[in-house]
C-alpha cells in the first residue's frame, strides 16, 4: 500500500509545482507586457508632445520661402537659407507657436526664436486645416518711403511706450538694426522683417534694455525669426532638467535641488546686484518706467562673469501699457486685478474697475525673489543685517513713483551692503 501511495503523492506534488511555475510565468509575462505597454504609451505621449512643441523645420521652411521670393530680408537670412551656417540645435520650446532653439552661427552660440502659426484643432474624420501664418509681412507696402516707414515706427513705439522724449533716437536705433546688410539704407524686405519683429513686445523690450547689458544681444534676424546671444547659465538658480524628468520630480525635492545647484555666495551676491541694477534702470529709464510682472527664476540667467541677464523680456511691461490694461479691466474683487504673475492693483468696487497703481513696486518683488537665494549660505557676520534689509524691502507698498525717497534709500543700502562683500573678489 505504501509503495502505491508514493508515486501518487509525487505526481500530485509535481503537478502543483508545475502549475505554480506556470502561474509565475504568466504573472511575469503579464507584468512585462504591462510595463512595455505603459512605457510605450508614455513614450508615445511624450514624443507626440515633443513633435507638437518642436516644429523648427516648419519655421525655417516658411521663413526661407519668403526670403527666396524677395518678401523679407535680414542679417541672418543668407546664413539660414543659403549658406547653412546658422542652424537650429536643441529644442527649448514650451509653446508650439513660439519656437525656441539653441543654435550655432559660425563659431558663436546663440538662441533662435521664431513665431509659427497657431495650431488648429479639427474633428475626427475631417481634413486638417492648414496652419495660420504667424506674420503676413505685408507692411510696409511697396512704394513706402523711408520717412514714411520712420513715421510708422515712431507711432508704433508711441502706442507701446506712451509719450517719451527720446522716441526719435530710439527710431534711429531701430532703423540701424533693420539695415541688415549695413549698406546705408533699409530695403523694403528689410523693413518688412523689422516691422514684424517690432510687433513682438519681447524684441522691443530687449532692444530697450540691451544698451545697459540687461538682456542678451540681438545678433541677427530674418523675418520674425531672430537670434540672440546665448546666456550660458540659466535659470537664475536651480538646474534645468531634461523634459521627460521635469514632470516627475516632486515640488519639495525640486526646491531642495534648486538650492543645491547655485554658485558660491559671493557670486550669488554679484548676480543679485545685477537684478537690483535692472530694477534701478527700469524705474525711470530713458523710455519711461517699466514694471516687472513675472520674477520667476526661469526668466533670468547669468554669464561666465556672473552678470545677470533677463532672458525673457516678456516678463516686463511698460507702465503706460499696464495702466491702459488696468483701466479697461472689469473687477469684482482685488484678486481680479492681476497682470502676469506679479503685478497687482486693487479693485474700485463702486466703479467695478481696477485701479492703475500697482500695490507693490518692482524692488519689493525683486527682494522677495532674492530672499531664499541670498540668505542661504550668507556669511554669519552679514546675515542679520541682510535679512533686516531684505524684509524692509519686501514691505514696500505702492508704486515707486509715490515713494521715490524710501525706494532709493532701500535700494542703495542693499547695493552698498552687497558691494562691500564682493568688491574685493576676482569676479567683481
Amino acid at each position: 500500500m505504501a509503495r502505491g501511495l508514493f508515486p501518487r503523492a509525487w505526481i500530485k506534488k509535481s503537478f502543483f509545482f508545475q502549475a505554480r511555475i506556470s502561474f509565475v510565468r504568466v504573472k511575469y509575462l503579464f507584468l512585462t507586457w504591462l510595463t512595455v505597454f505603459v512605457g510605450g504609451w508614455v513614450i508615445y505621449v511624450q514624443y507626440s508632445n515633443y513633435t507638437e512643441l518642436c516644429r523648427g523645420h516648419e519655421c525655417k521652411n516658411a521663413i526661407c520661402d519668403k526670403y527666396r521670393r524677395g518678401i523679407i530680408d535680414g542679417s541672418a537670412c543668407s546664413s539660414l537659407c543659403d549658406k547653412d551656417t546658422l542652424y537650429l540645435g536643441r529644442c527649448l520650446s514650451t509653446s508650439p507657436n513660439n519656437q525656441v532653439y539653441t543654435g550655432g552661427w559660425g563659431d558663436v552660440d546663440g538662441v533662435i526664436r521664431c513665431q509659427v502659426g497657431e495650431v488648429l484643432h479639427y474633428e475626427l474624420g475631417e481634413e486638417p486645416e492648414p496652419r495660420r501664418e504667424a506674420a503676413v509681412f505685408d507692411k510696409p507696402t511697396r512704394g513706402t518711403s523711408v520717412e514714411k516707414f520712420r513715421e510708422m515706427v515712431f507711432n508704433h513705439l508711441k502706442s507701446k511706450l506712451g509719450e517719451q522724449a527720446n522716441l526719435a533716437s530710439l527710431v534711429t536705433q531701430i532703423l540701424s538694426v533693420a539695415d541688415g546688410n549695413k549698406d546705408g539704407h533699409v530695403s523694403l524686405p528689410e523693413a518688412r522683417s523689422a516691422w514684424a519683429l517690432l510687433q513682438l513686445d519681447e524684441v522691443l523690450l530687449g532692444l530697450l534694455l540691451q544698451e545697459r547689458g540687461h538682456t542678451p544681444r540681438l545678433m541677427g534676424f530674418c523675418g520674425d525669426l531672430y537670434v540672440t546671444e546665448r546666456v550660458p547659465y540659466g535659470p537664475l538658480y536651480g538646474v534645468s532638467l531634461p523634459w521627460p524628468l521635469e514632470a516627475w520630480v516632486p515640488s519639495g525635492a525640486r526646491r531642495s535641488m534648486d538650492q543645491w545647484f547655485t554658485p558660491s555666495w559671493p557670486r550669488k551676491a554679484k548676480i543679485s546686484m545685477g537684478l537690483l541694477e535692472l530694477v534701478e534702470d527700469i524705474f525711470h529709464g530713458n523710455y519711461g518706467s517699466f514694471l516687472m510682472c513675472d520674477l520667476s527664476a526661469g526668466h533670468f540667467g547669468y554669464t561666465d562673469r556672473h552678470d545677470l541677464r533677463l532672458t525673457d523680456p516678456r516678463a516686463i511691461v511698460s507702465e503706460d501699457a499696464f495702466r491702459r490694461t488696468m483701466r479697461a479691466l472689469h473687477c469684482e474683487k482685488d484678486d481680479d486685478c492681476l497682470f502676469g504673475v506679479d503685478c497687482r492693483t486693487s479693485c474700485d468696487v463702486v466703479q467695478k474697475r481696477c485701479r492703475e497703481e500697482v500695490t507693490q513696486p518692482n524692488l519689493a518683488k525683486a527682494c522677495r525673489a532674492l530672499r531664499d537665494y541670498l540668505l542661504r549660505g550668507t556669511p554669519s557676520e552679514l546675515r542679520e543685517e541682510l535679512e533686516r534689509q531684505l524684509y524692509a524691502c519686501m514691505a514696500l507698498r505702492g508704486s515707486a513713483g509715490q515713494m521715490d525717497m524710501e525706494h532709493s534709500l532701500i535700494l542703495n543700502n542693499l547695493k552698498a551692503l552687497l558691494w562691500r562683500q564682493i568688491s574685493h573678489t576676482k569676479d567683481s
